[in-house]
């Protein structure tokens, strides 16, 4: 009975909600280790019947096993959706998740590359010069300027690619479109790119190829960037969205709009970009007991 639920709650994730594949993998996840711990933990009661106490066990013994608070907050998300879709299909009268909260998470502020760094990444590191290396200062180029996540990066084609009004149109969760402007320099970057790319007839129309023509997967992203990023910076994490945590931080140290940085990123609510302001205050904070008589 559970798994007739979950398959009509999973066609509702895939064709109204749409969201994107690995997103719906999670809630499979999620819901069916919730259920293999009614079967095993105790007398698996019927989906009508599961109360806030089941939920409350269930969270304990995540806690016991010292699963991360970040990953149990998001299966108690998983679990809301369900039962609120449950409540929505009359199936449930209440929806037991409604007073559960989760475990607090200590804020940590998204690691980003220096200016600096960032700087010398395009203008000391030493790049191939076959299409390999070509194709791989694009990578970071693209991902550094437009601030798109890995996945986005992956899906481009060259029809994304606008080089008379200097834009990308870039399709991001639950397949939301967006146009991000682009500076001179990486559509100079794209042009050359596209016209190497011509040359060795490799016709694919995924923007991102190896010297064989074929797509770029998220895993060969990750590690061209890390690759990279390792030369200039020593932060713990060096990967594309720390390059995406990076886009979002200069432009606002910089005096962007934080509305327009919500739009390029792609951010459905602004609290989800005002977590890059936090790196803007400690900057402010830093140059203030530097420069300030009394700032100490």
């Amino acid at each position: 009975m559970f798994k007739k639920y979950t398959e009509s709650f999973f066609d509702h994730l895939v064709y109204e909600k749409k969201y994107s594949s690995h997103t719906i993998t999670s809630y499979q996840n999620d819901l069916t280790q919730f259920y293999s711990f009614l079967e095993q933990d105790m007398t698996c009661p019927e989906i009508t019947e599961i109360n806030h106490q089941h939920i409350r066990h269930w969270i304990s013994s995540l806690i016991k096993d010292k699963i991360q608070s970040k990953t149990v907050n998001r299966k108690i998300s998983s679990l809301k959706s369900f039962f609120k879709f449950l409540q929505r299909e009359q199936i449930i009268v209440s929806n037991p998740l409604s007073h559960i909260s989760g475990p607090k998470i200590p804020k940590r502020l998204p690691m980003f590359v220096e200016e600096k760094q960032m700087e010398q990444l395009f203008q000391a590191i030493t790049f191939n010069l076959d299409f390999n290396g070509q194709r791989d200062k694009l990578i970071l180029d693209i991902l550094y300027q437009t601030g798109i996540r890995r996945s986005e990066l992956s899906k481009l084609t060259e029809s994304n690619i606008d080089l008379i009004n200097s834009t990308i149109k870039v399709l991001g969760k639950r397949n939301k479109e967006r146009i991000i402007p682009i500076s001179l320099t990486l559509k100079r970057n794209l042009d050359n790119y596209l016209q190497v790319k011509k040359e060795l007839n490799l016709s694919n129309p995924i923007l991102l190829v190896n010297d064989k023509g074929i797509g770029l997967n998220e895993q060969a992203v990750y590690i061209c960037v890390k690759s990279y990023l390792a030369q200039v910076t020593t932060i713990k994490k060096k990967s594309p969205h720390v390059l995406r945590h990076t886009f979002a931080t200069h432009l606002l140290n910089n005096g962007a709009d934080i509305n327009a940085v919500k739009d390029l990123l792609g951010h459905a609510n602004l609290s989800a970009t005002q977590i890059y302001t936090h790196n803007t205050i400690e900057k402010l904070k830093k140059s203030y007991k530097q420069a300030h008589p009394r700032g100490e």
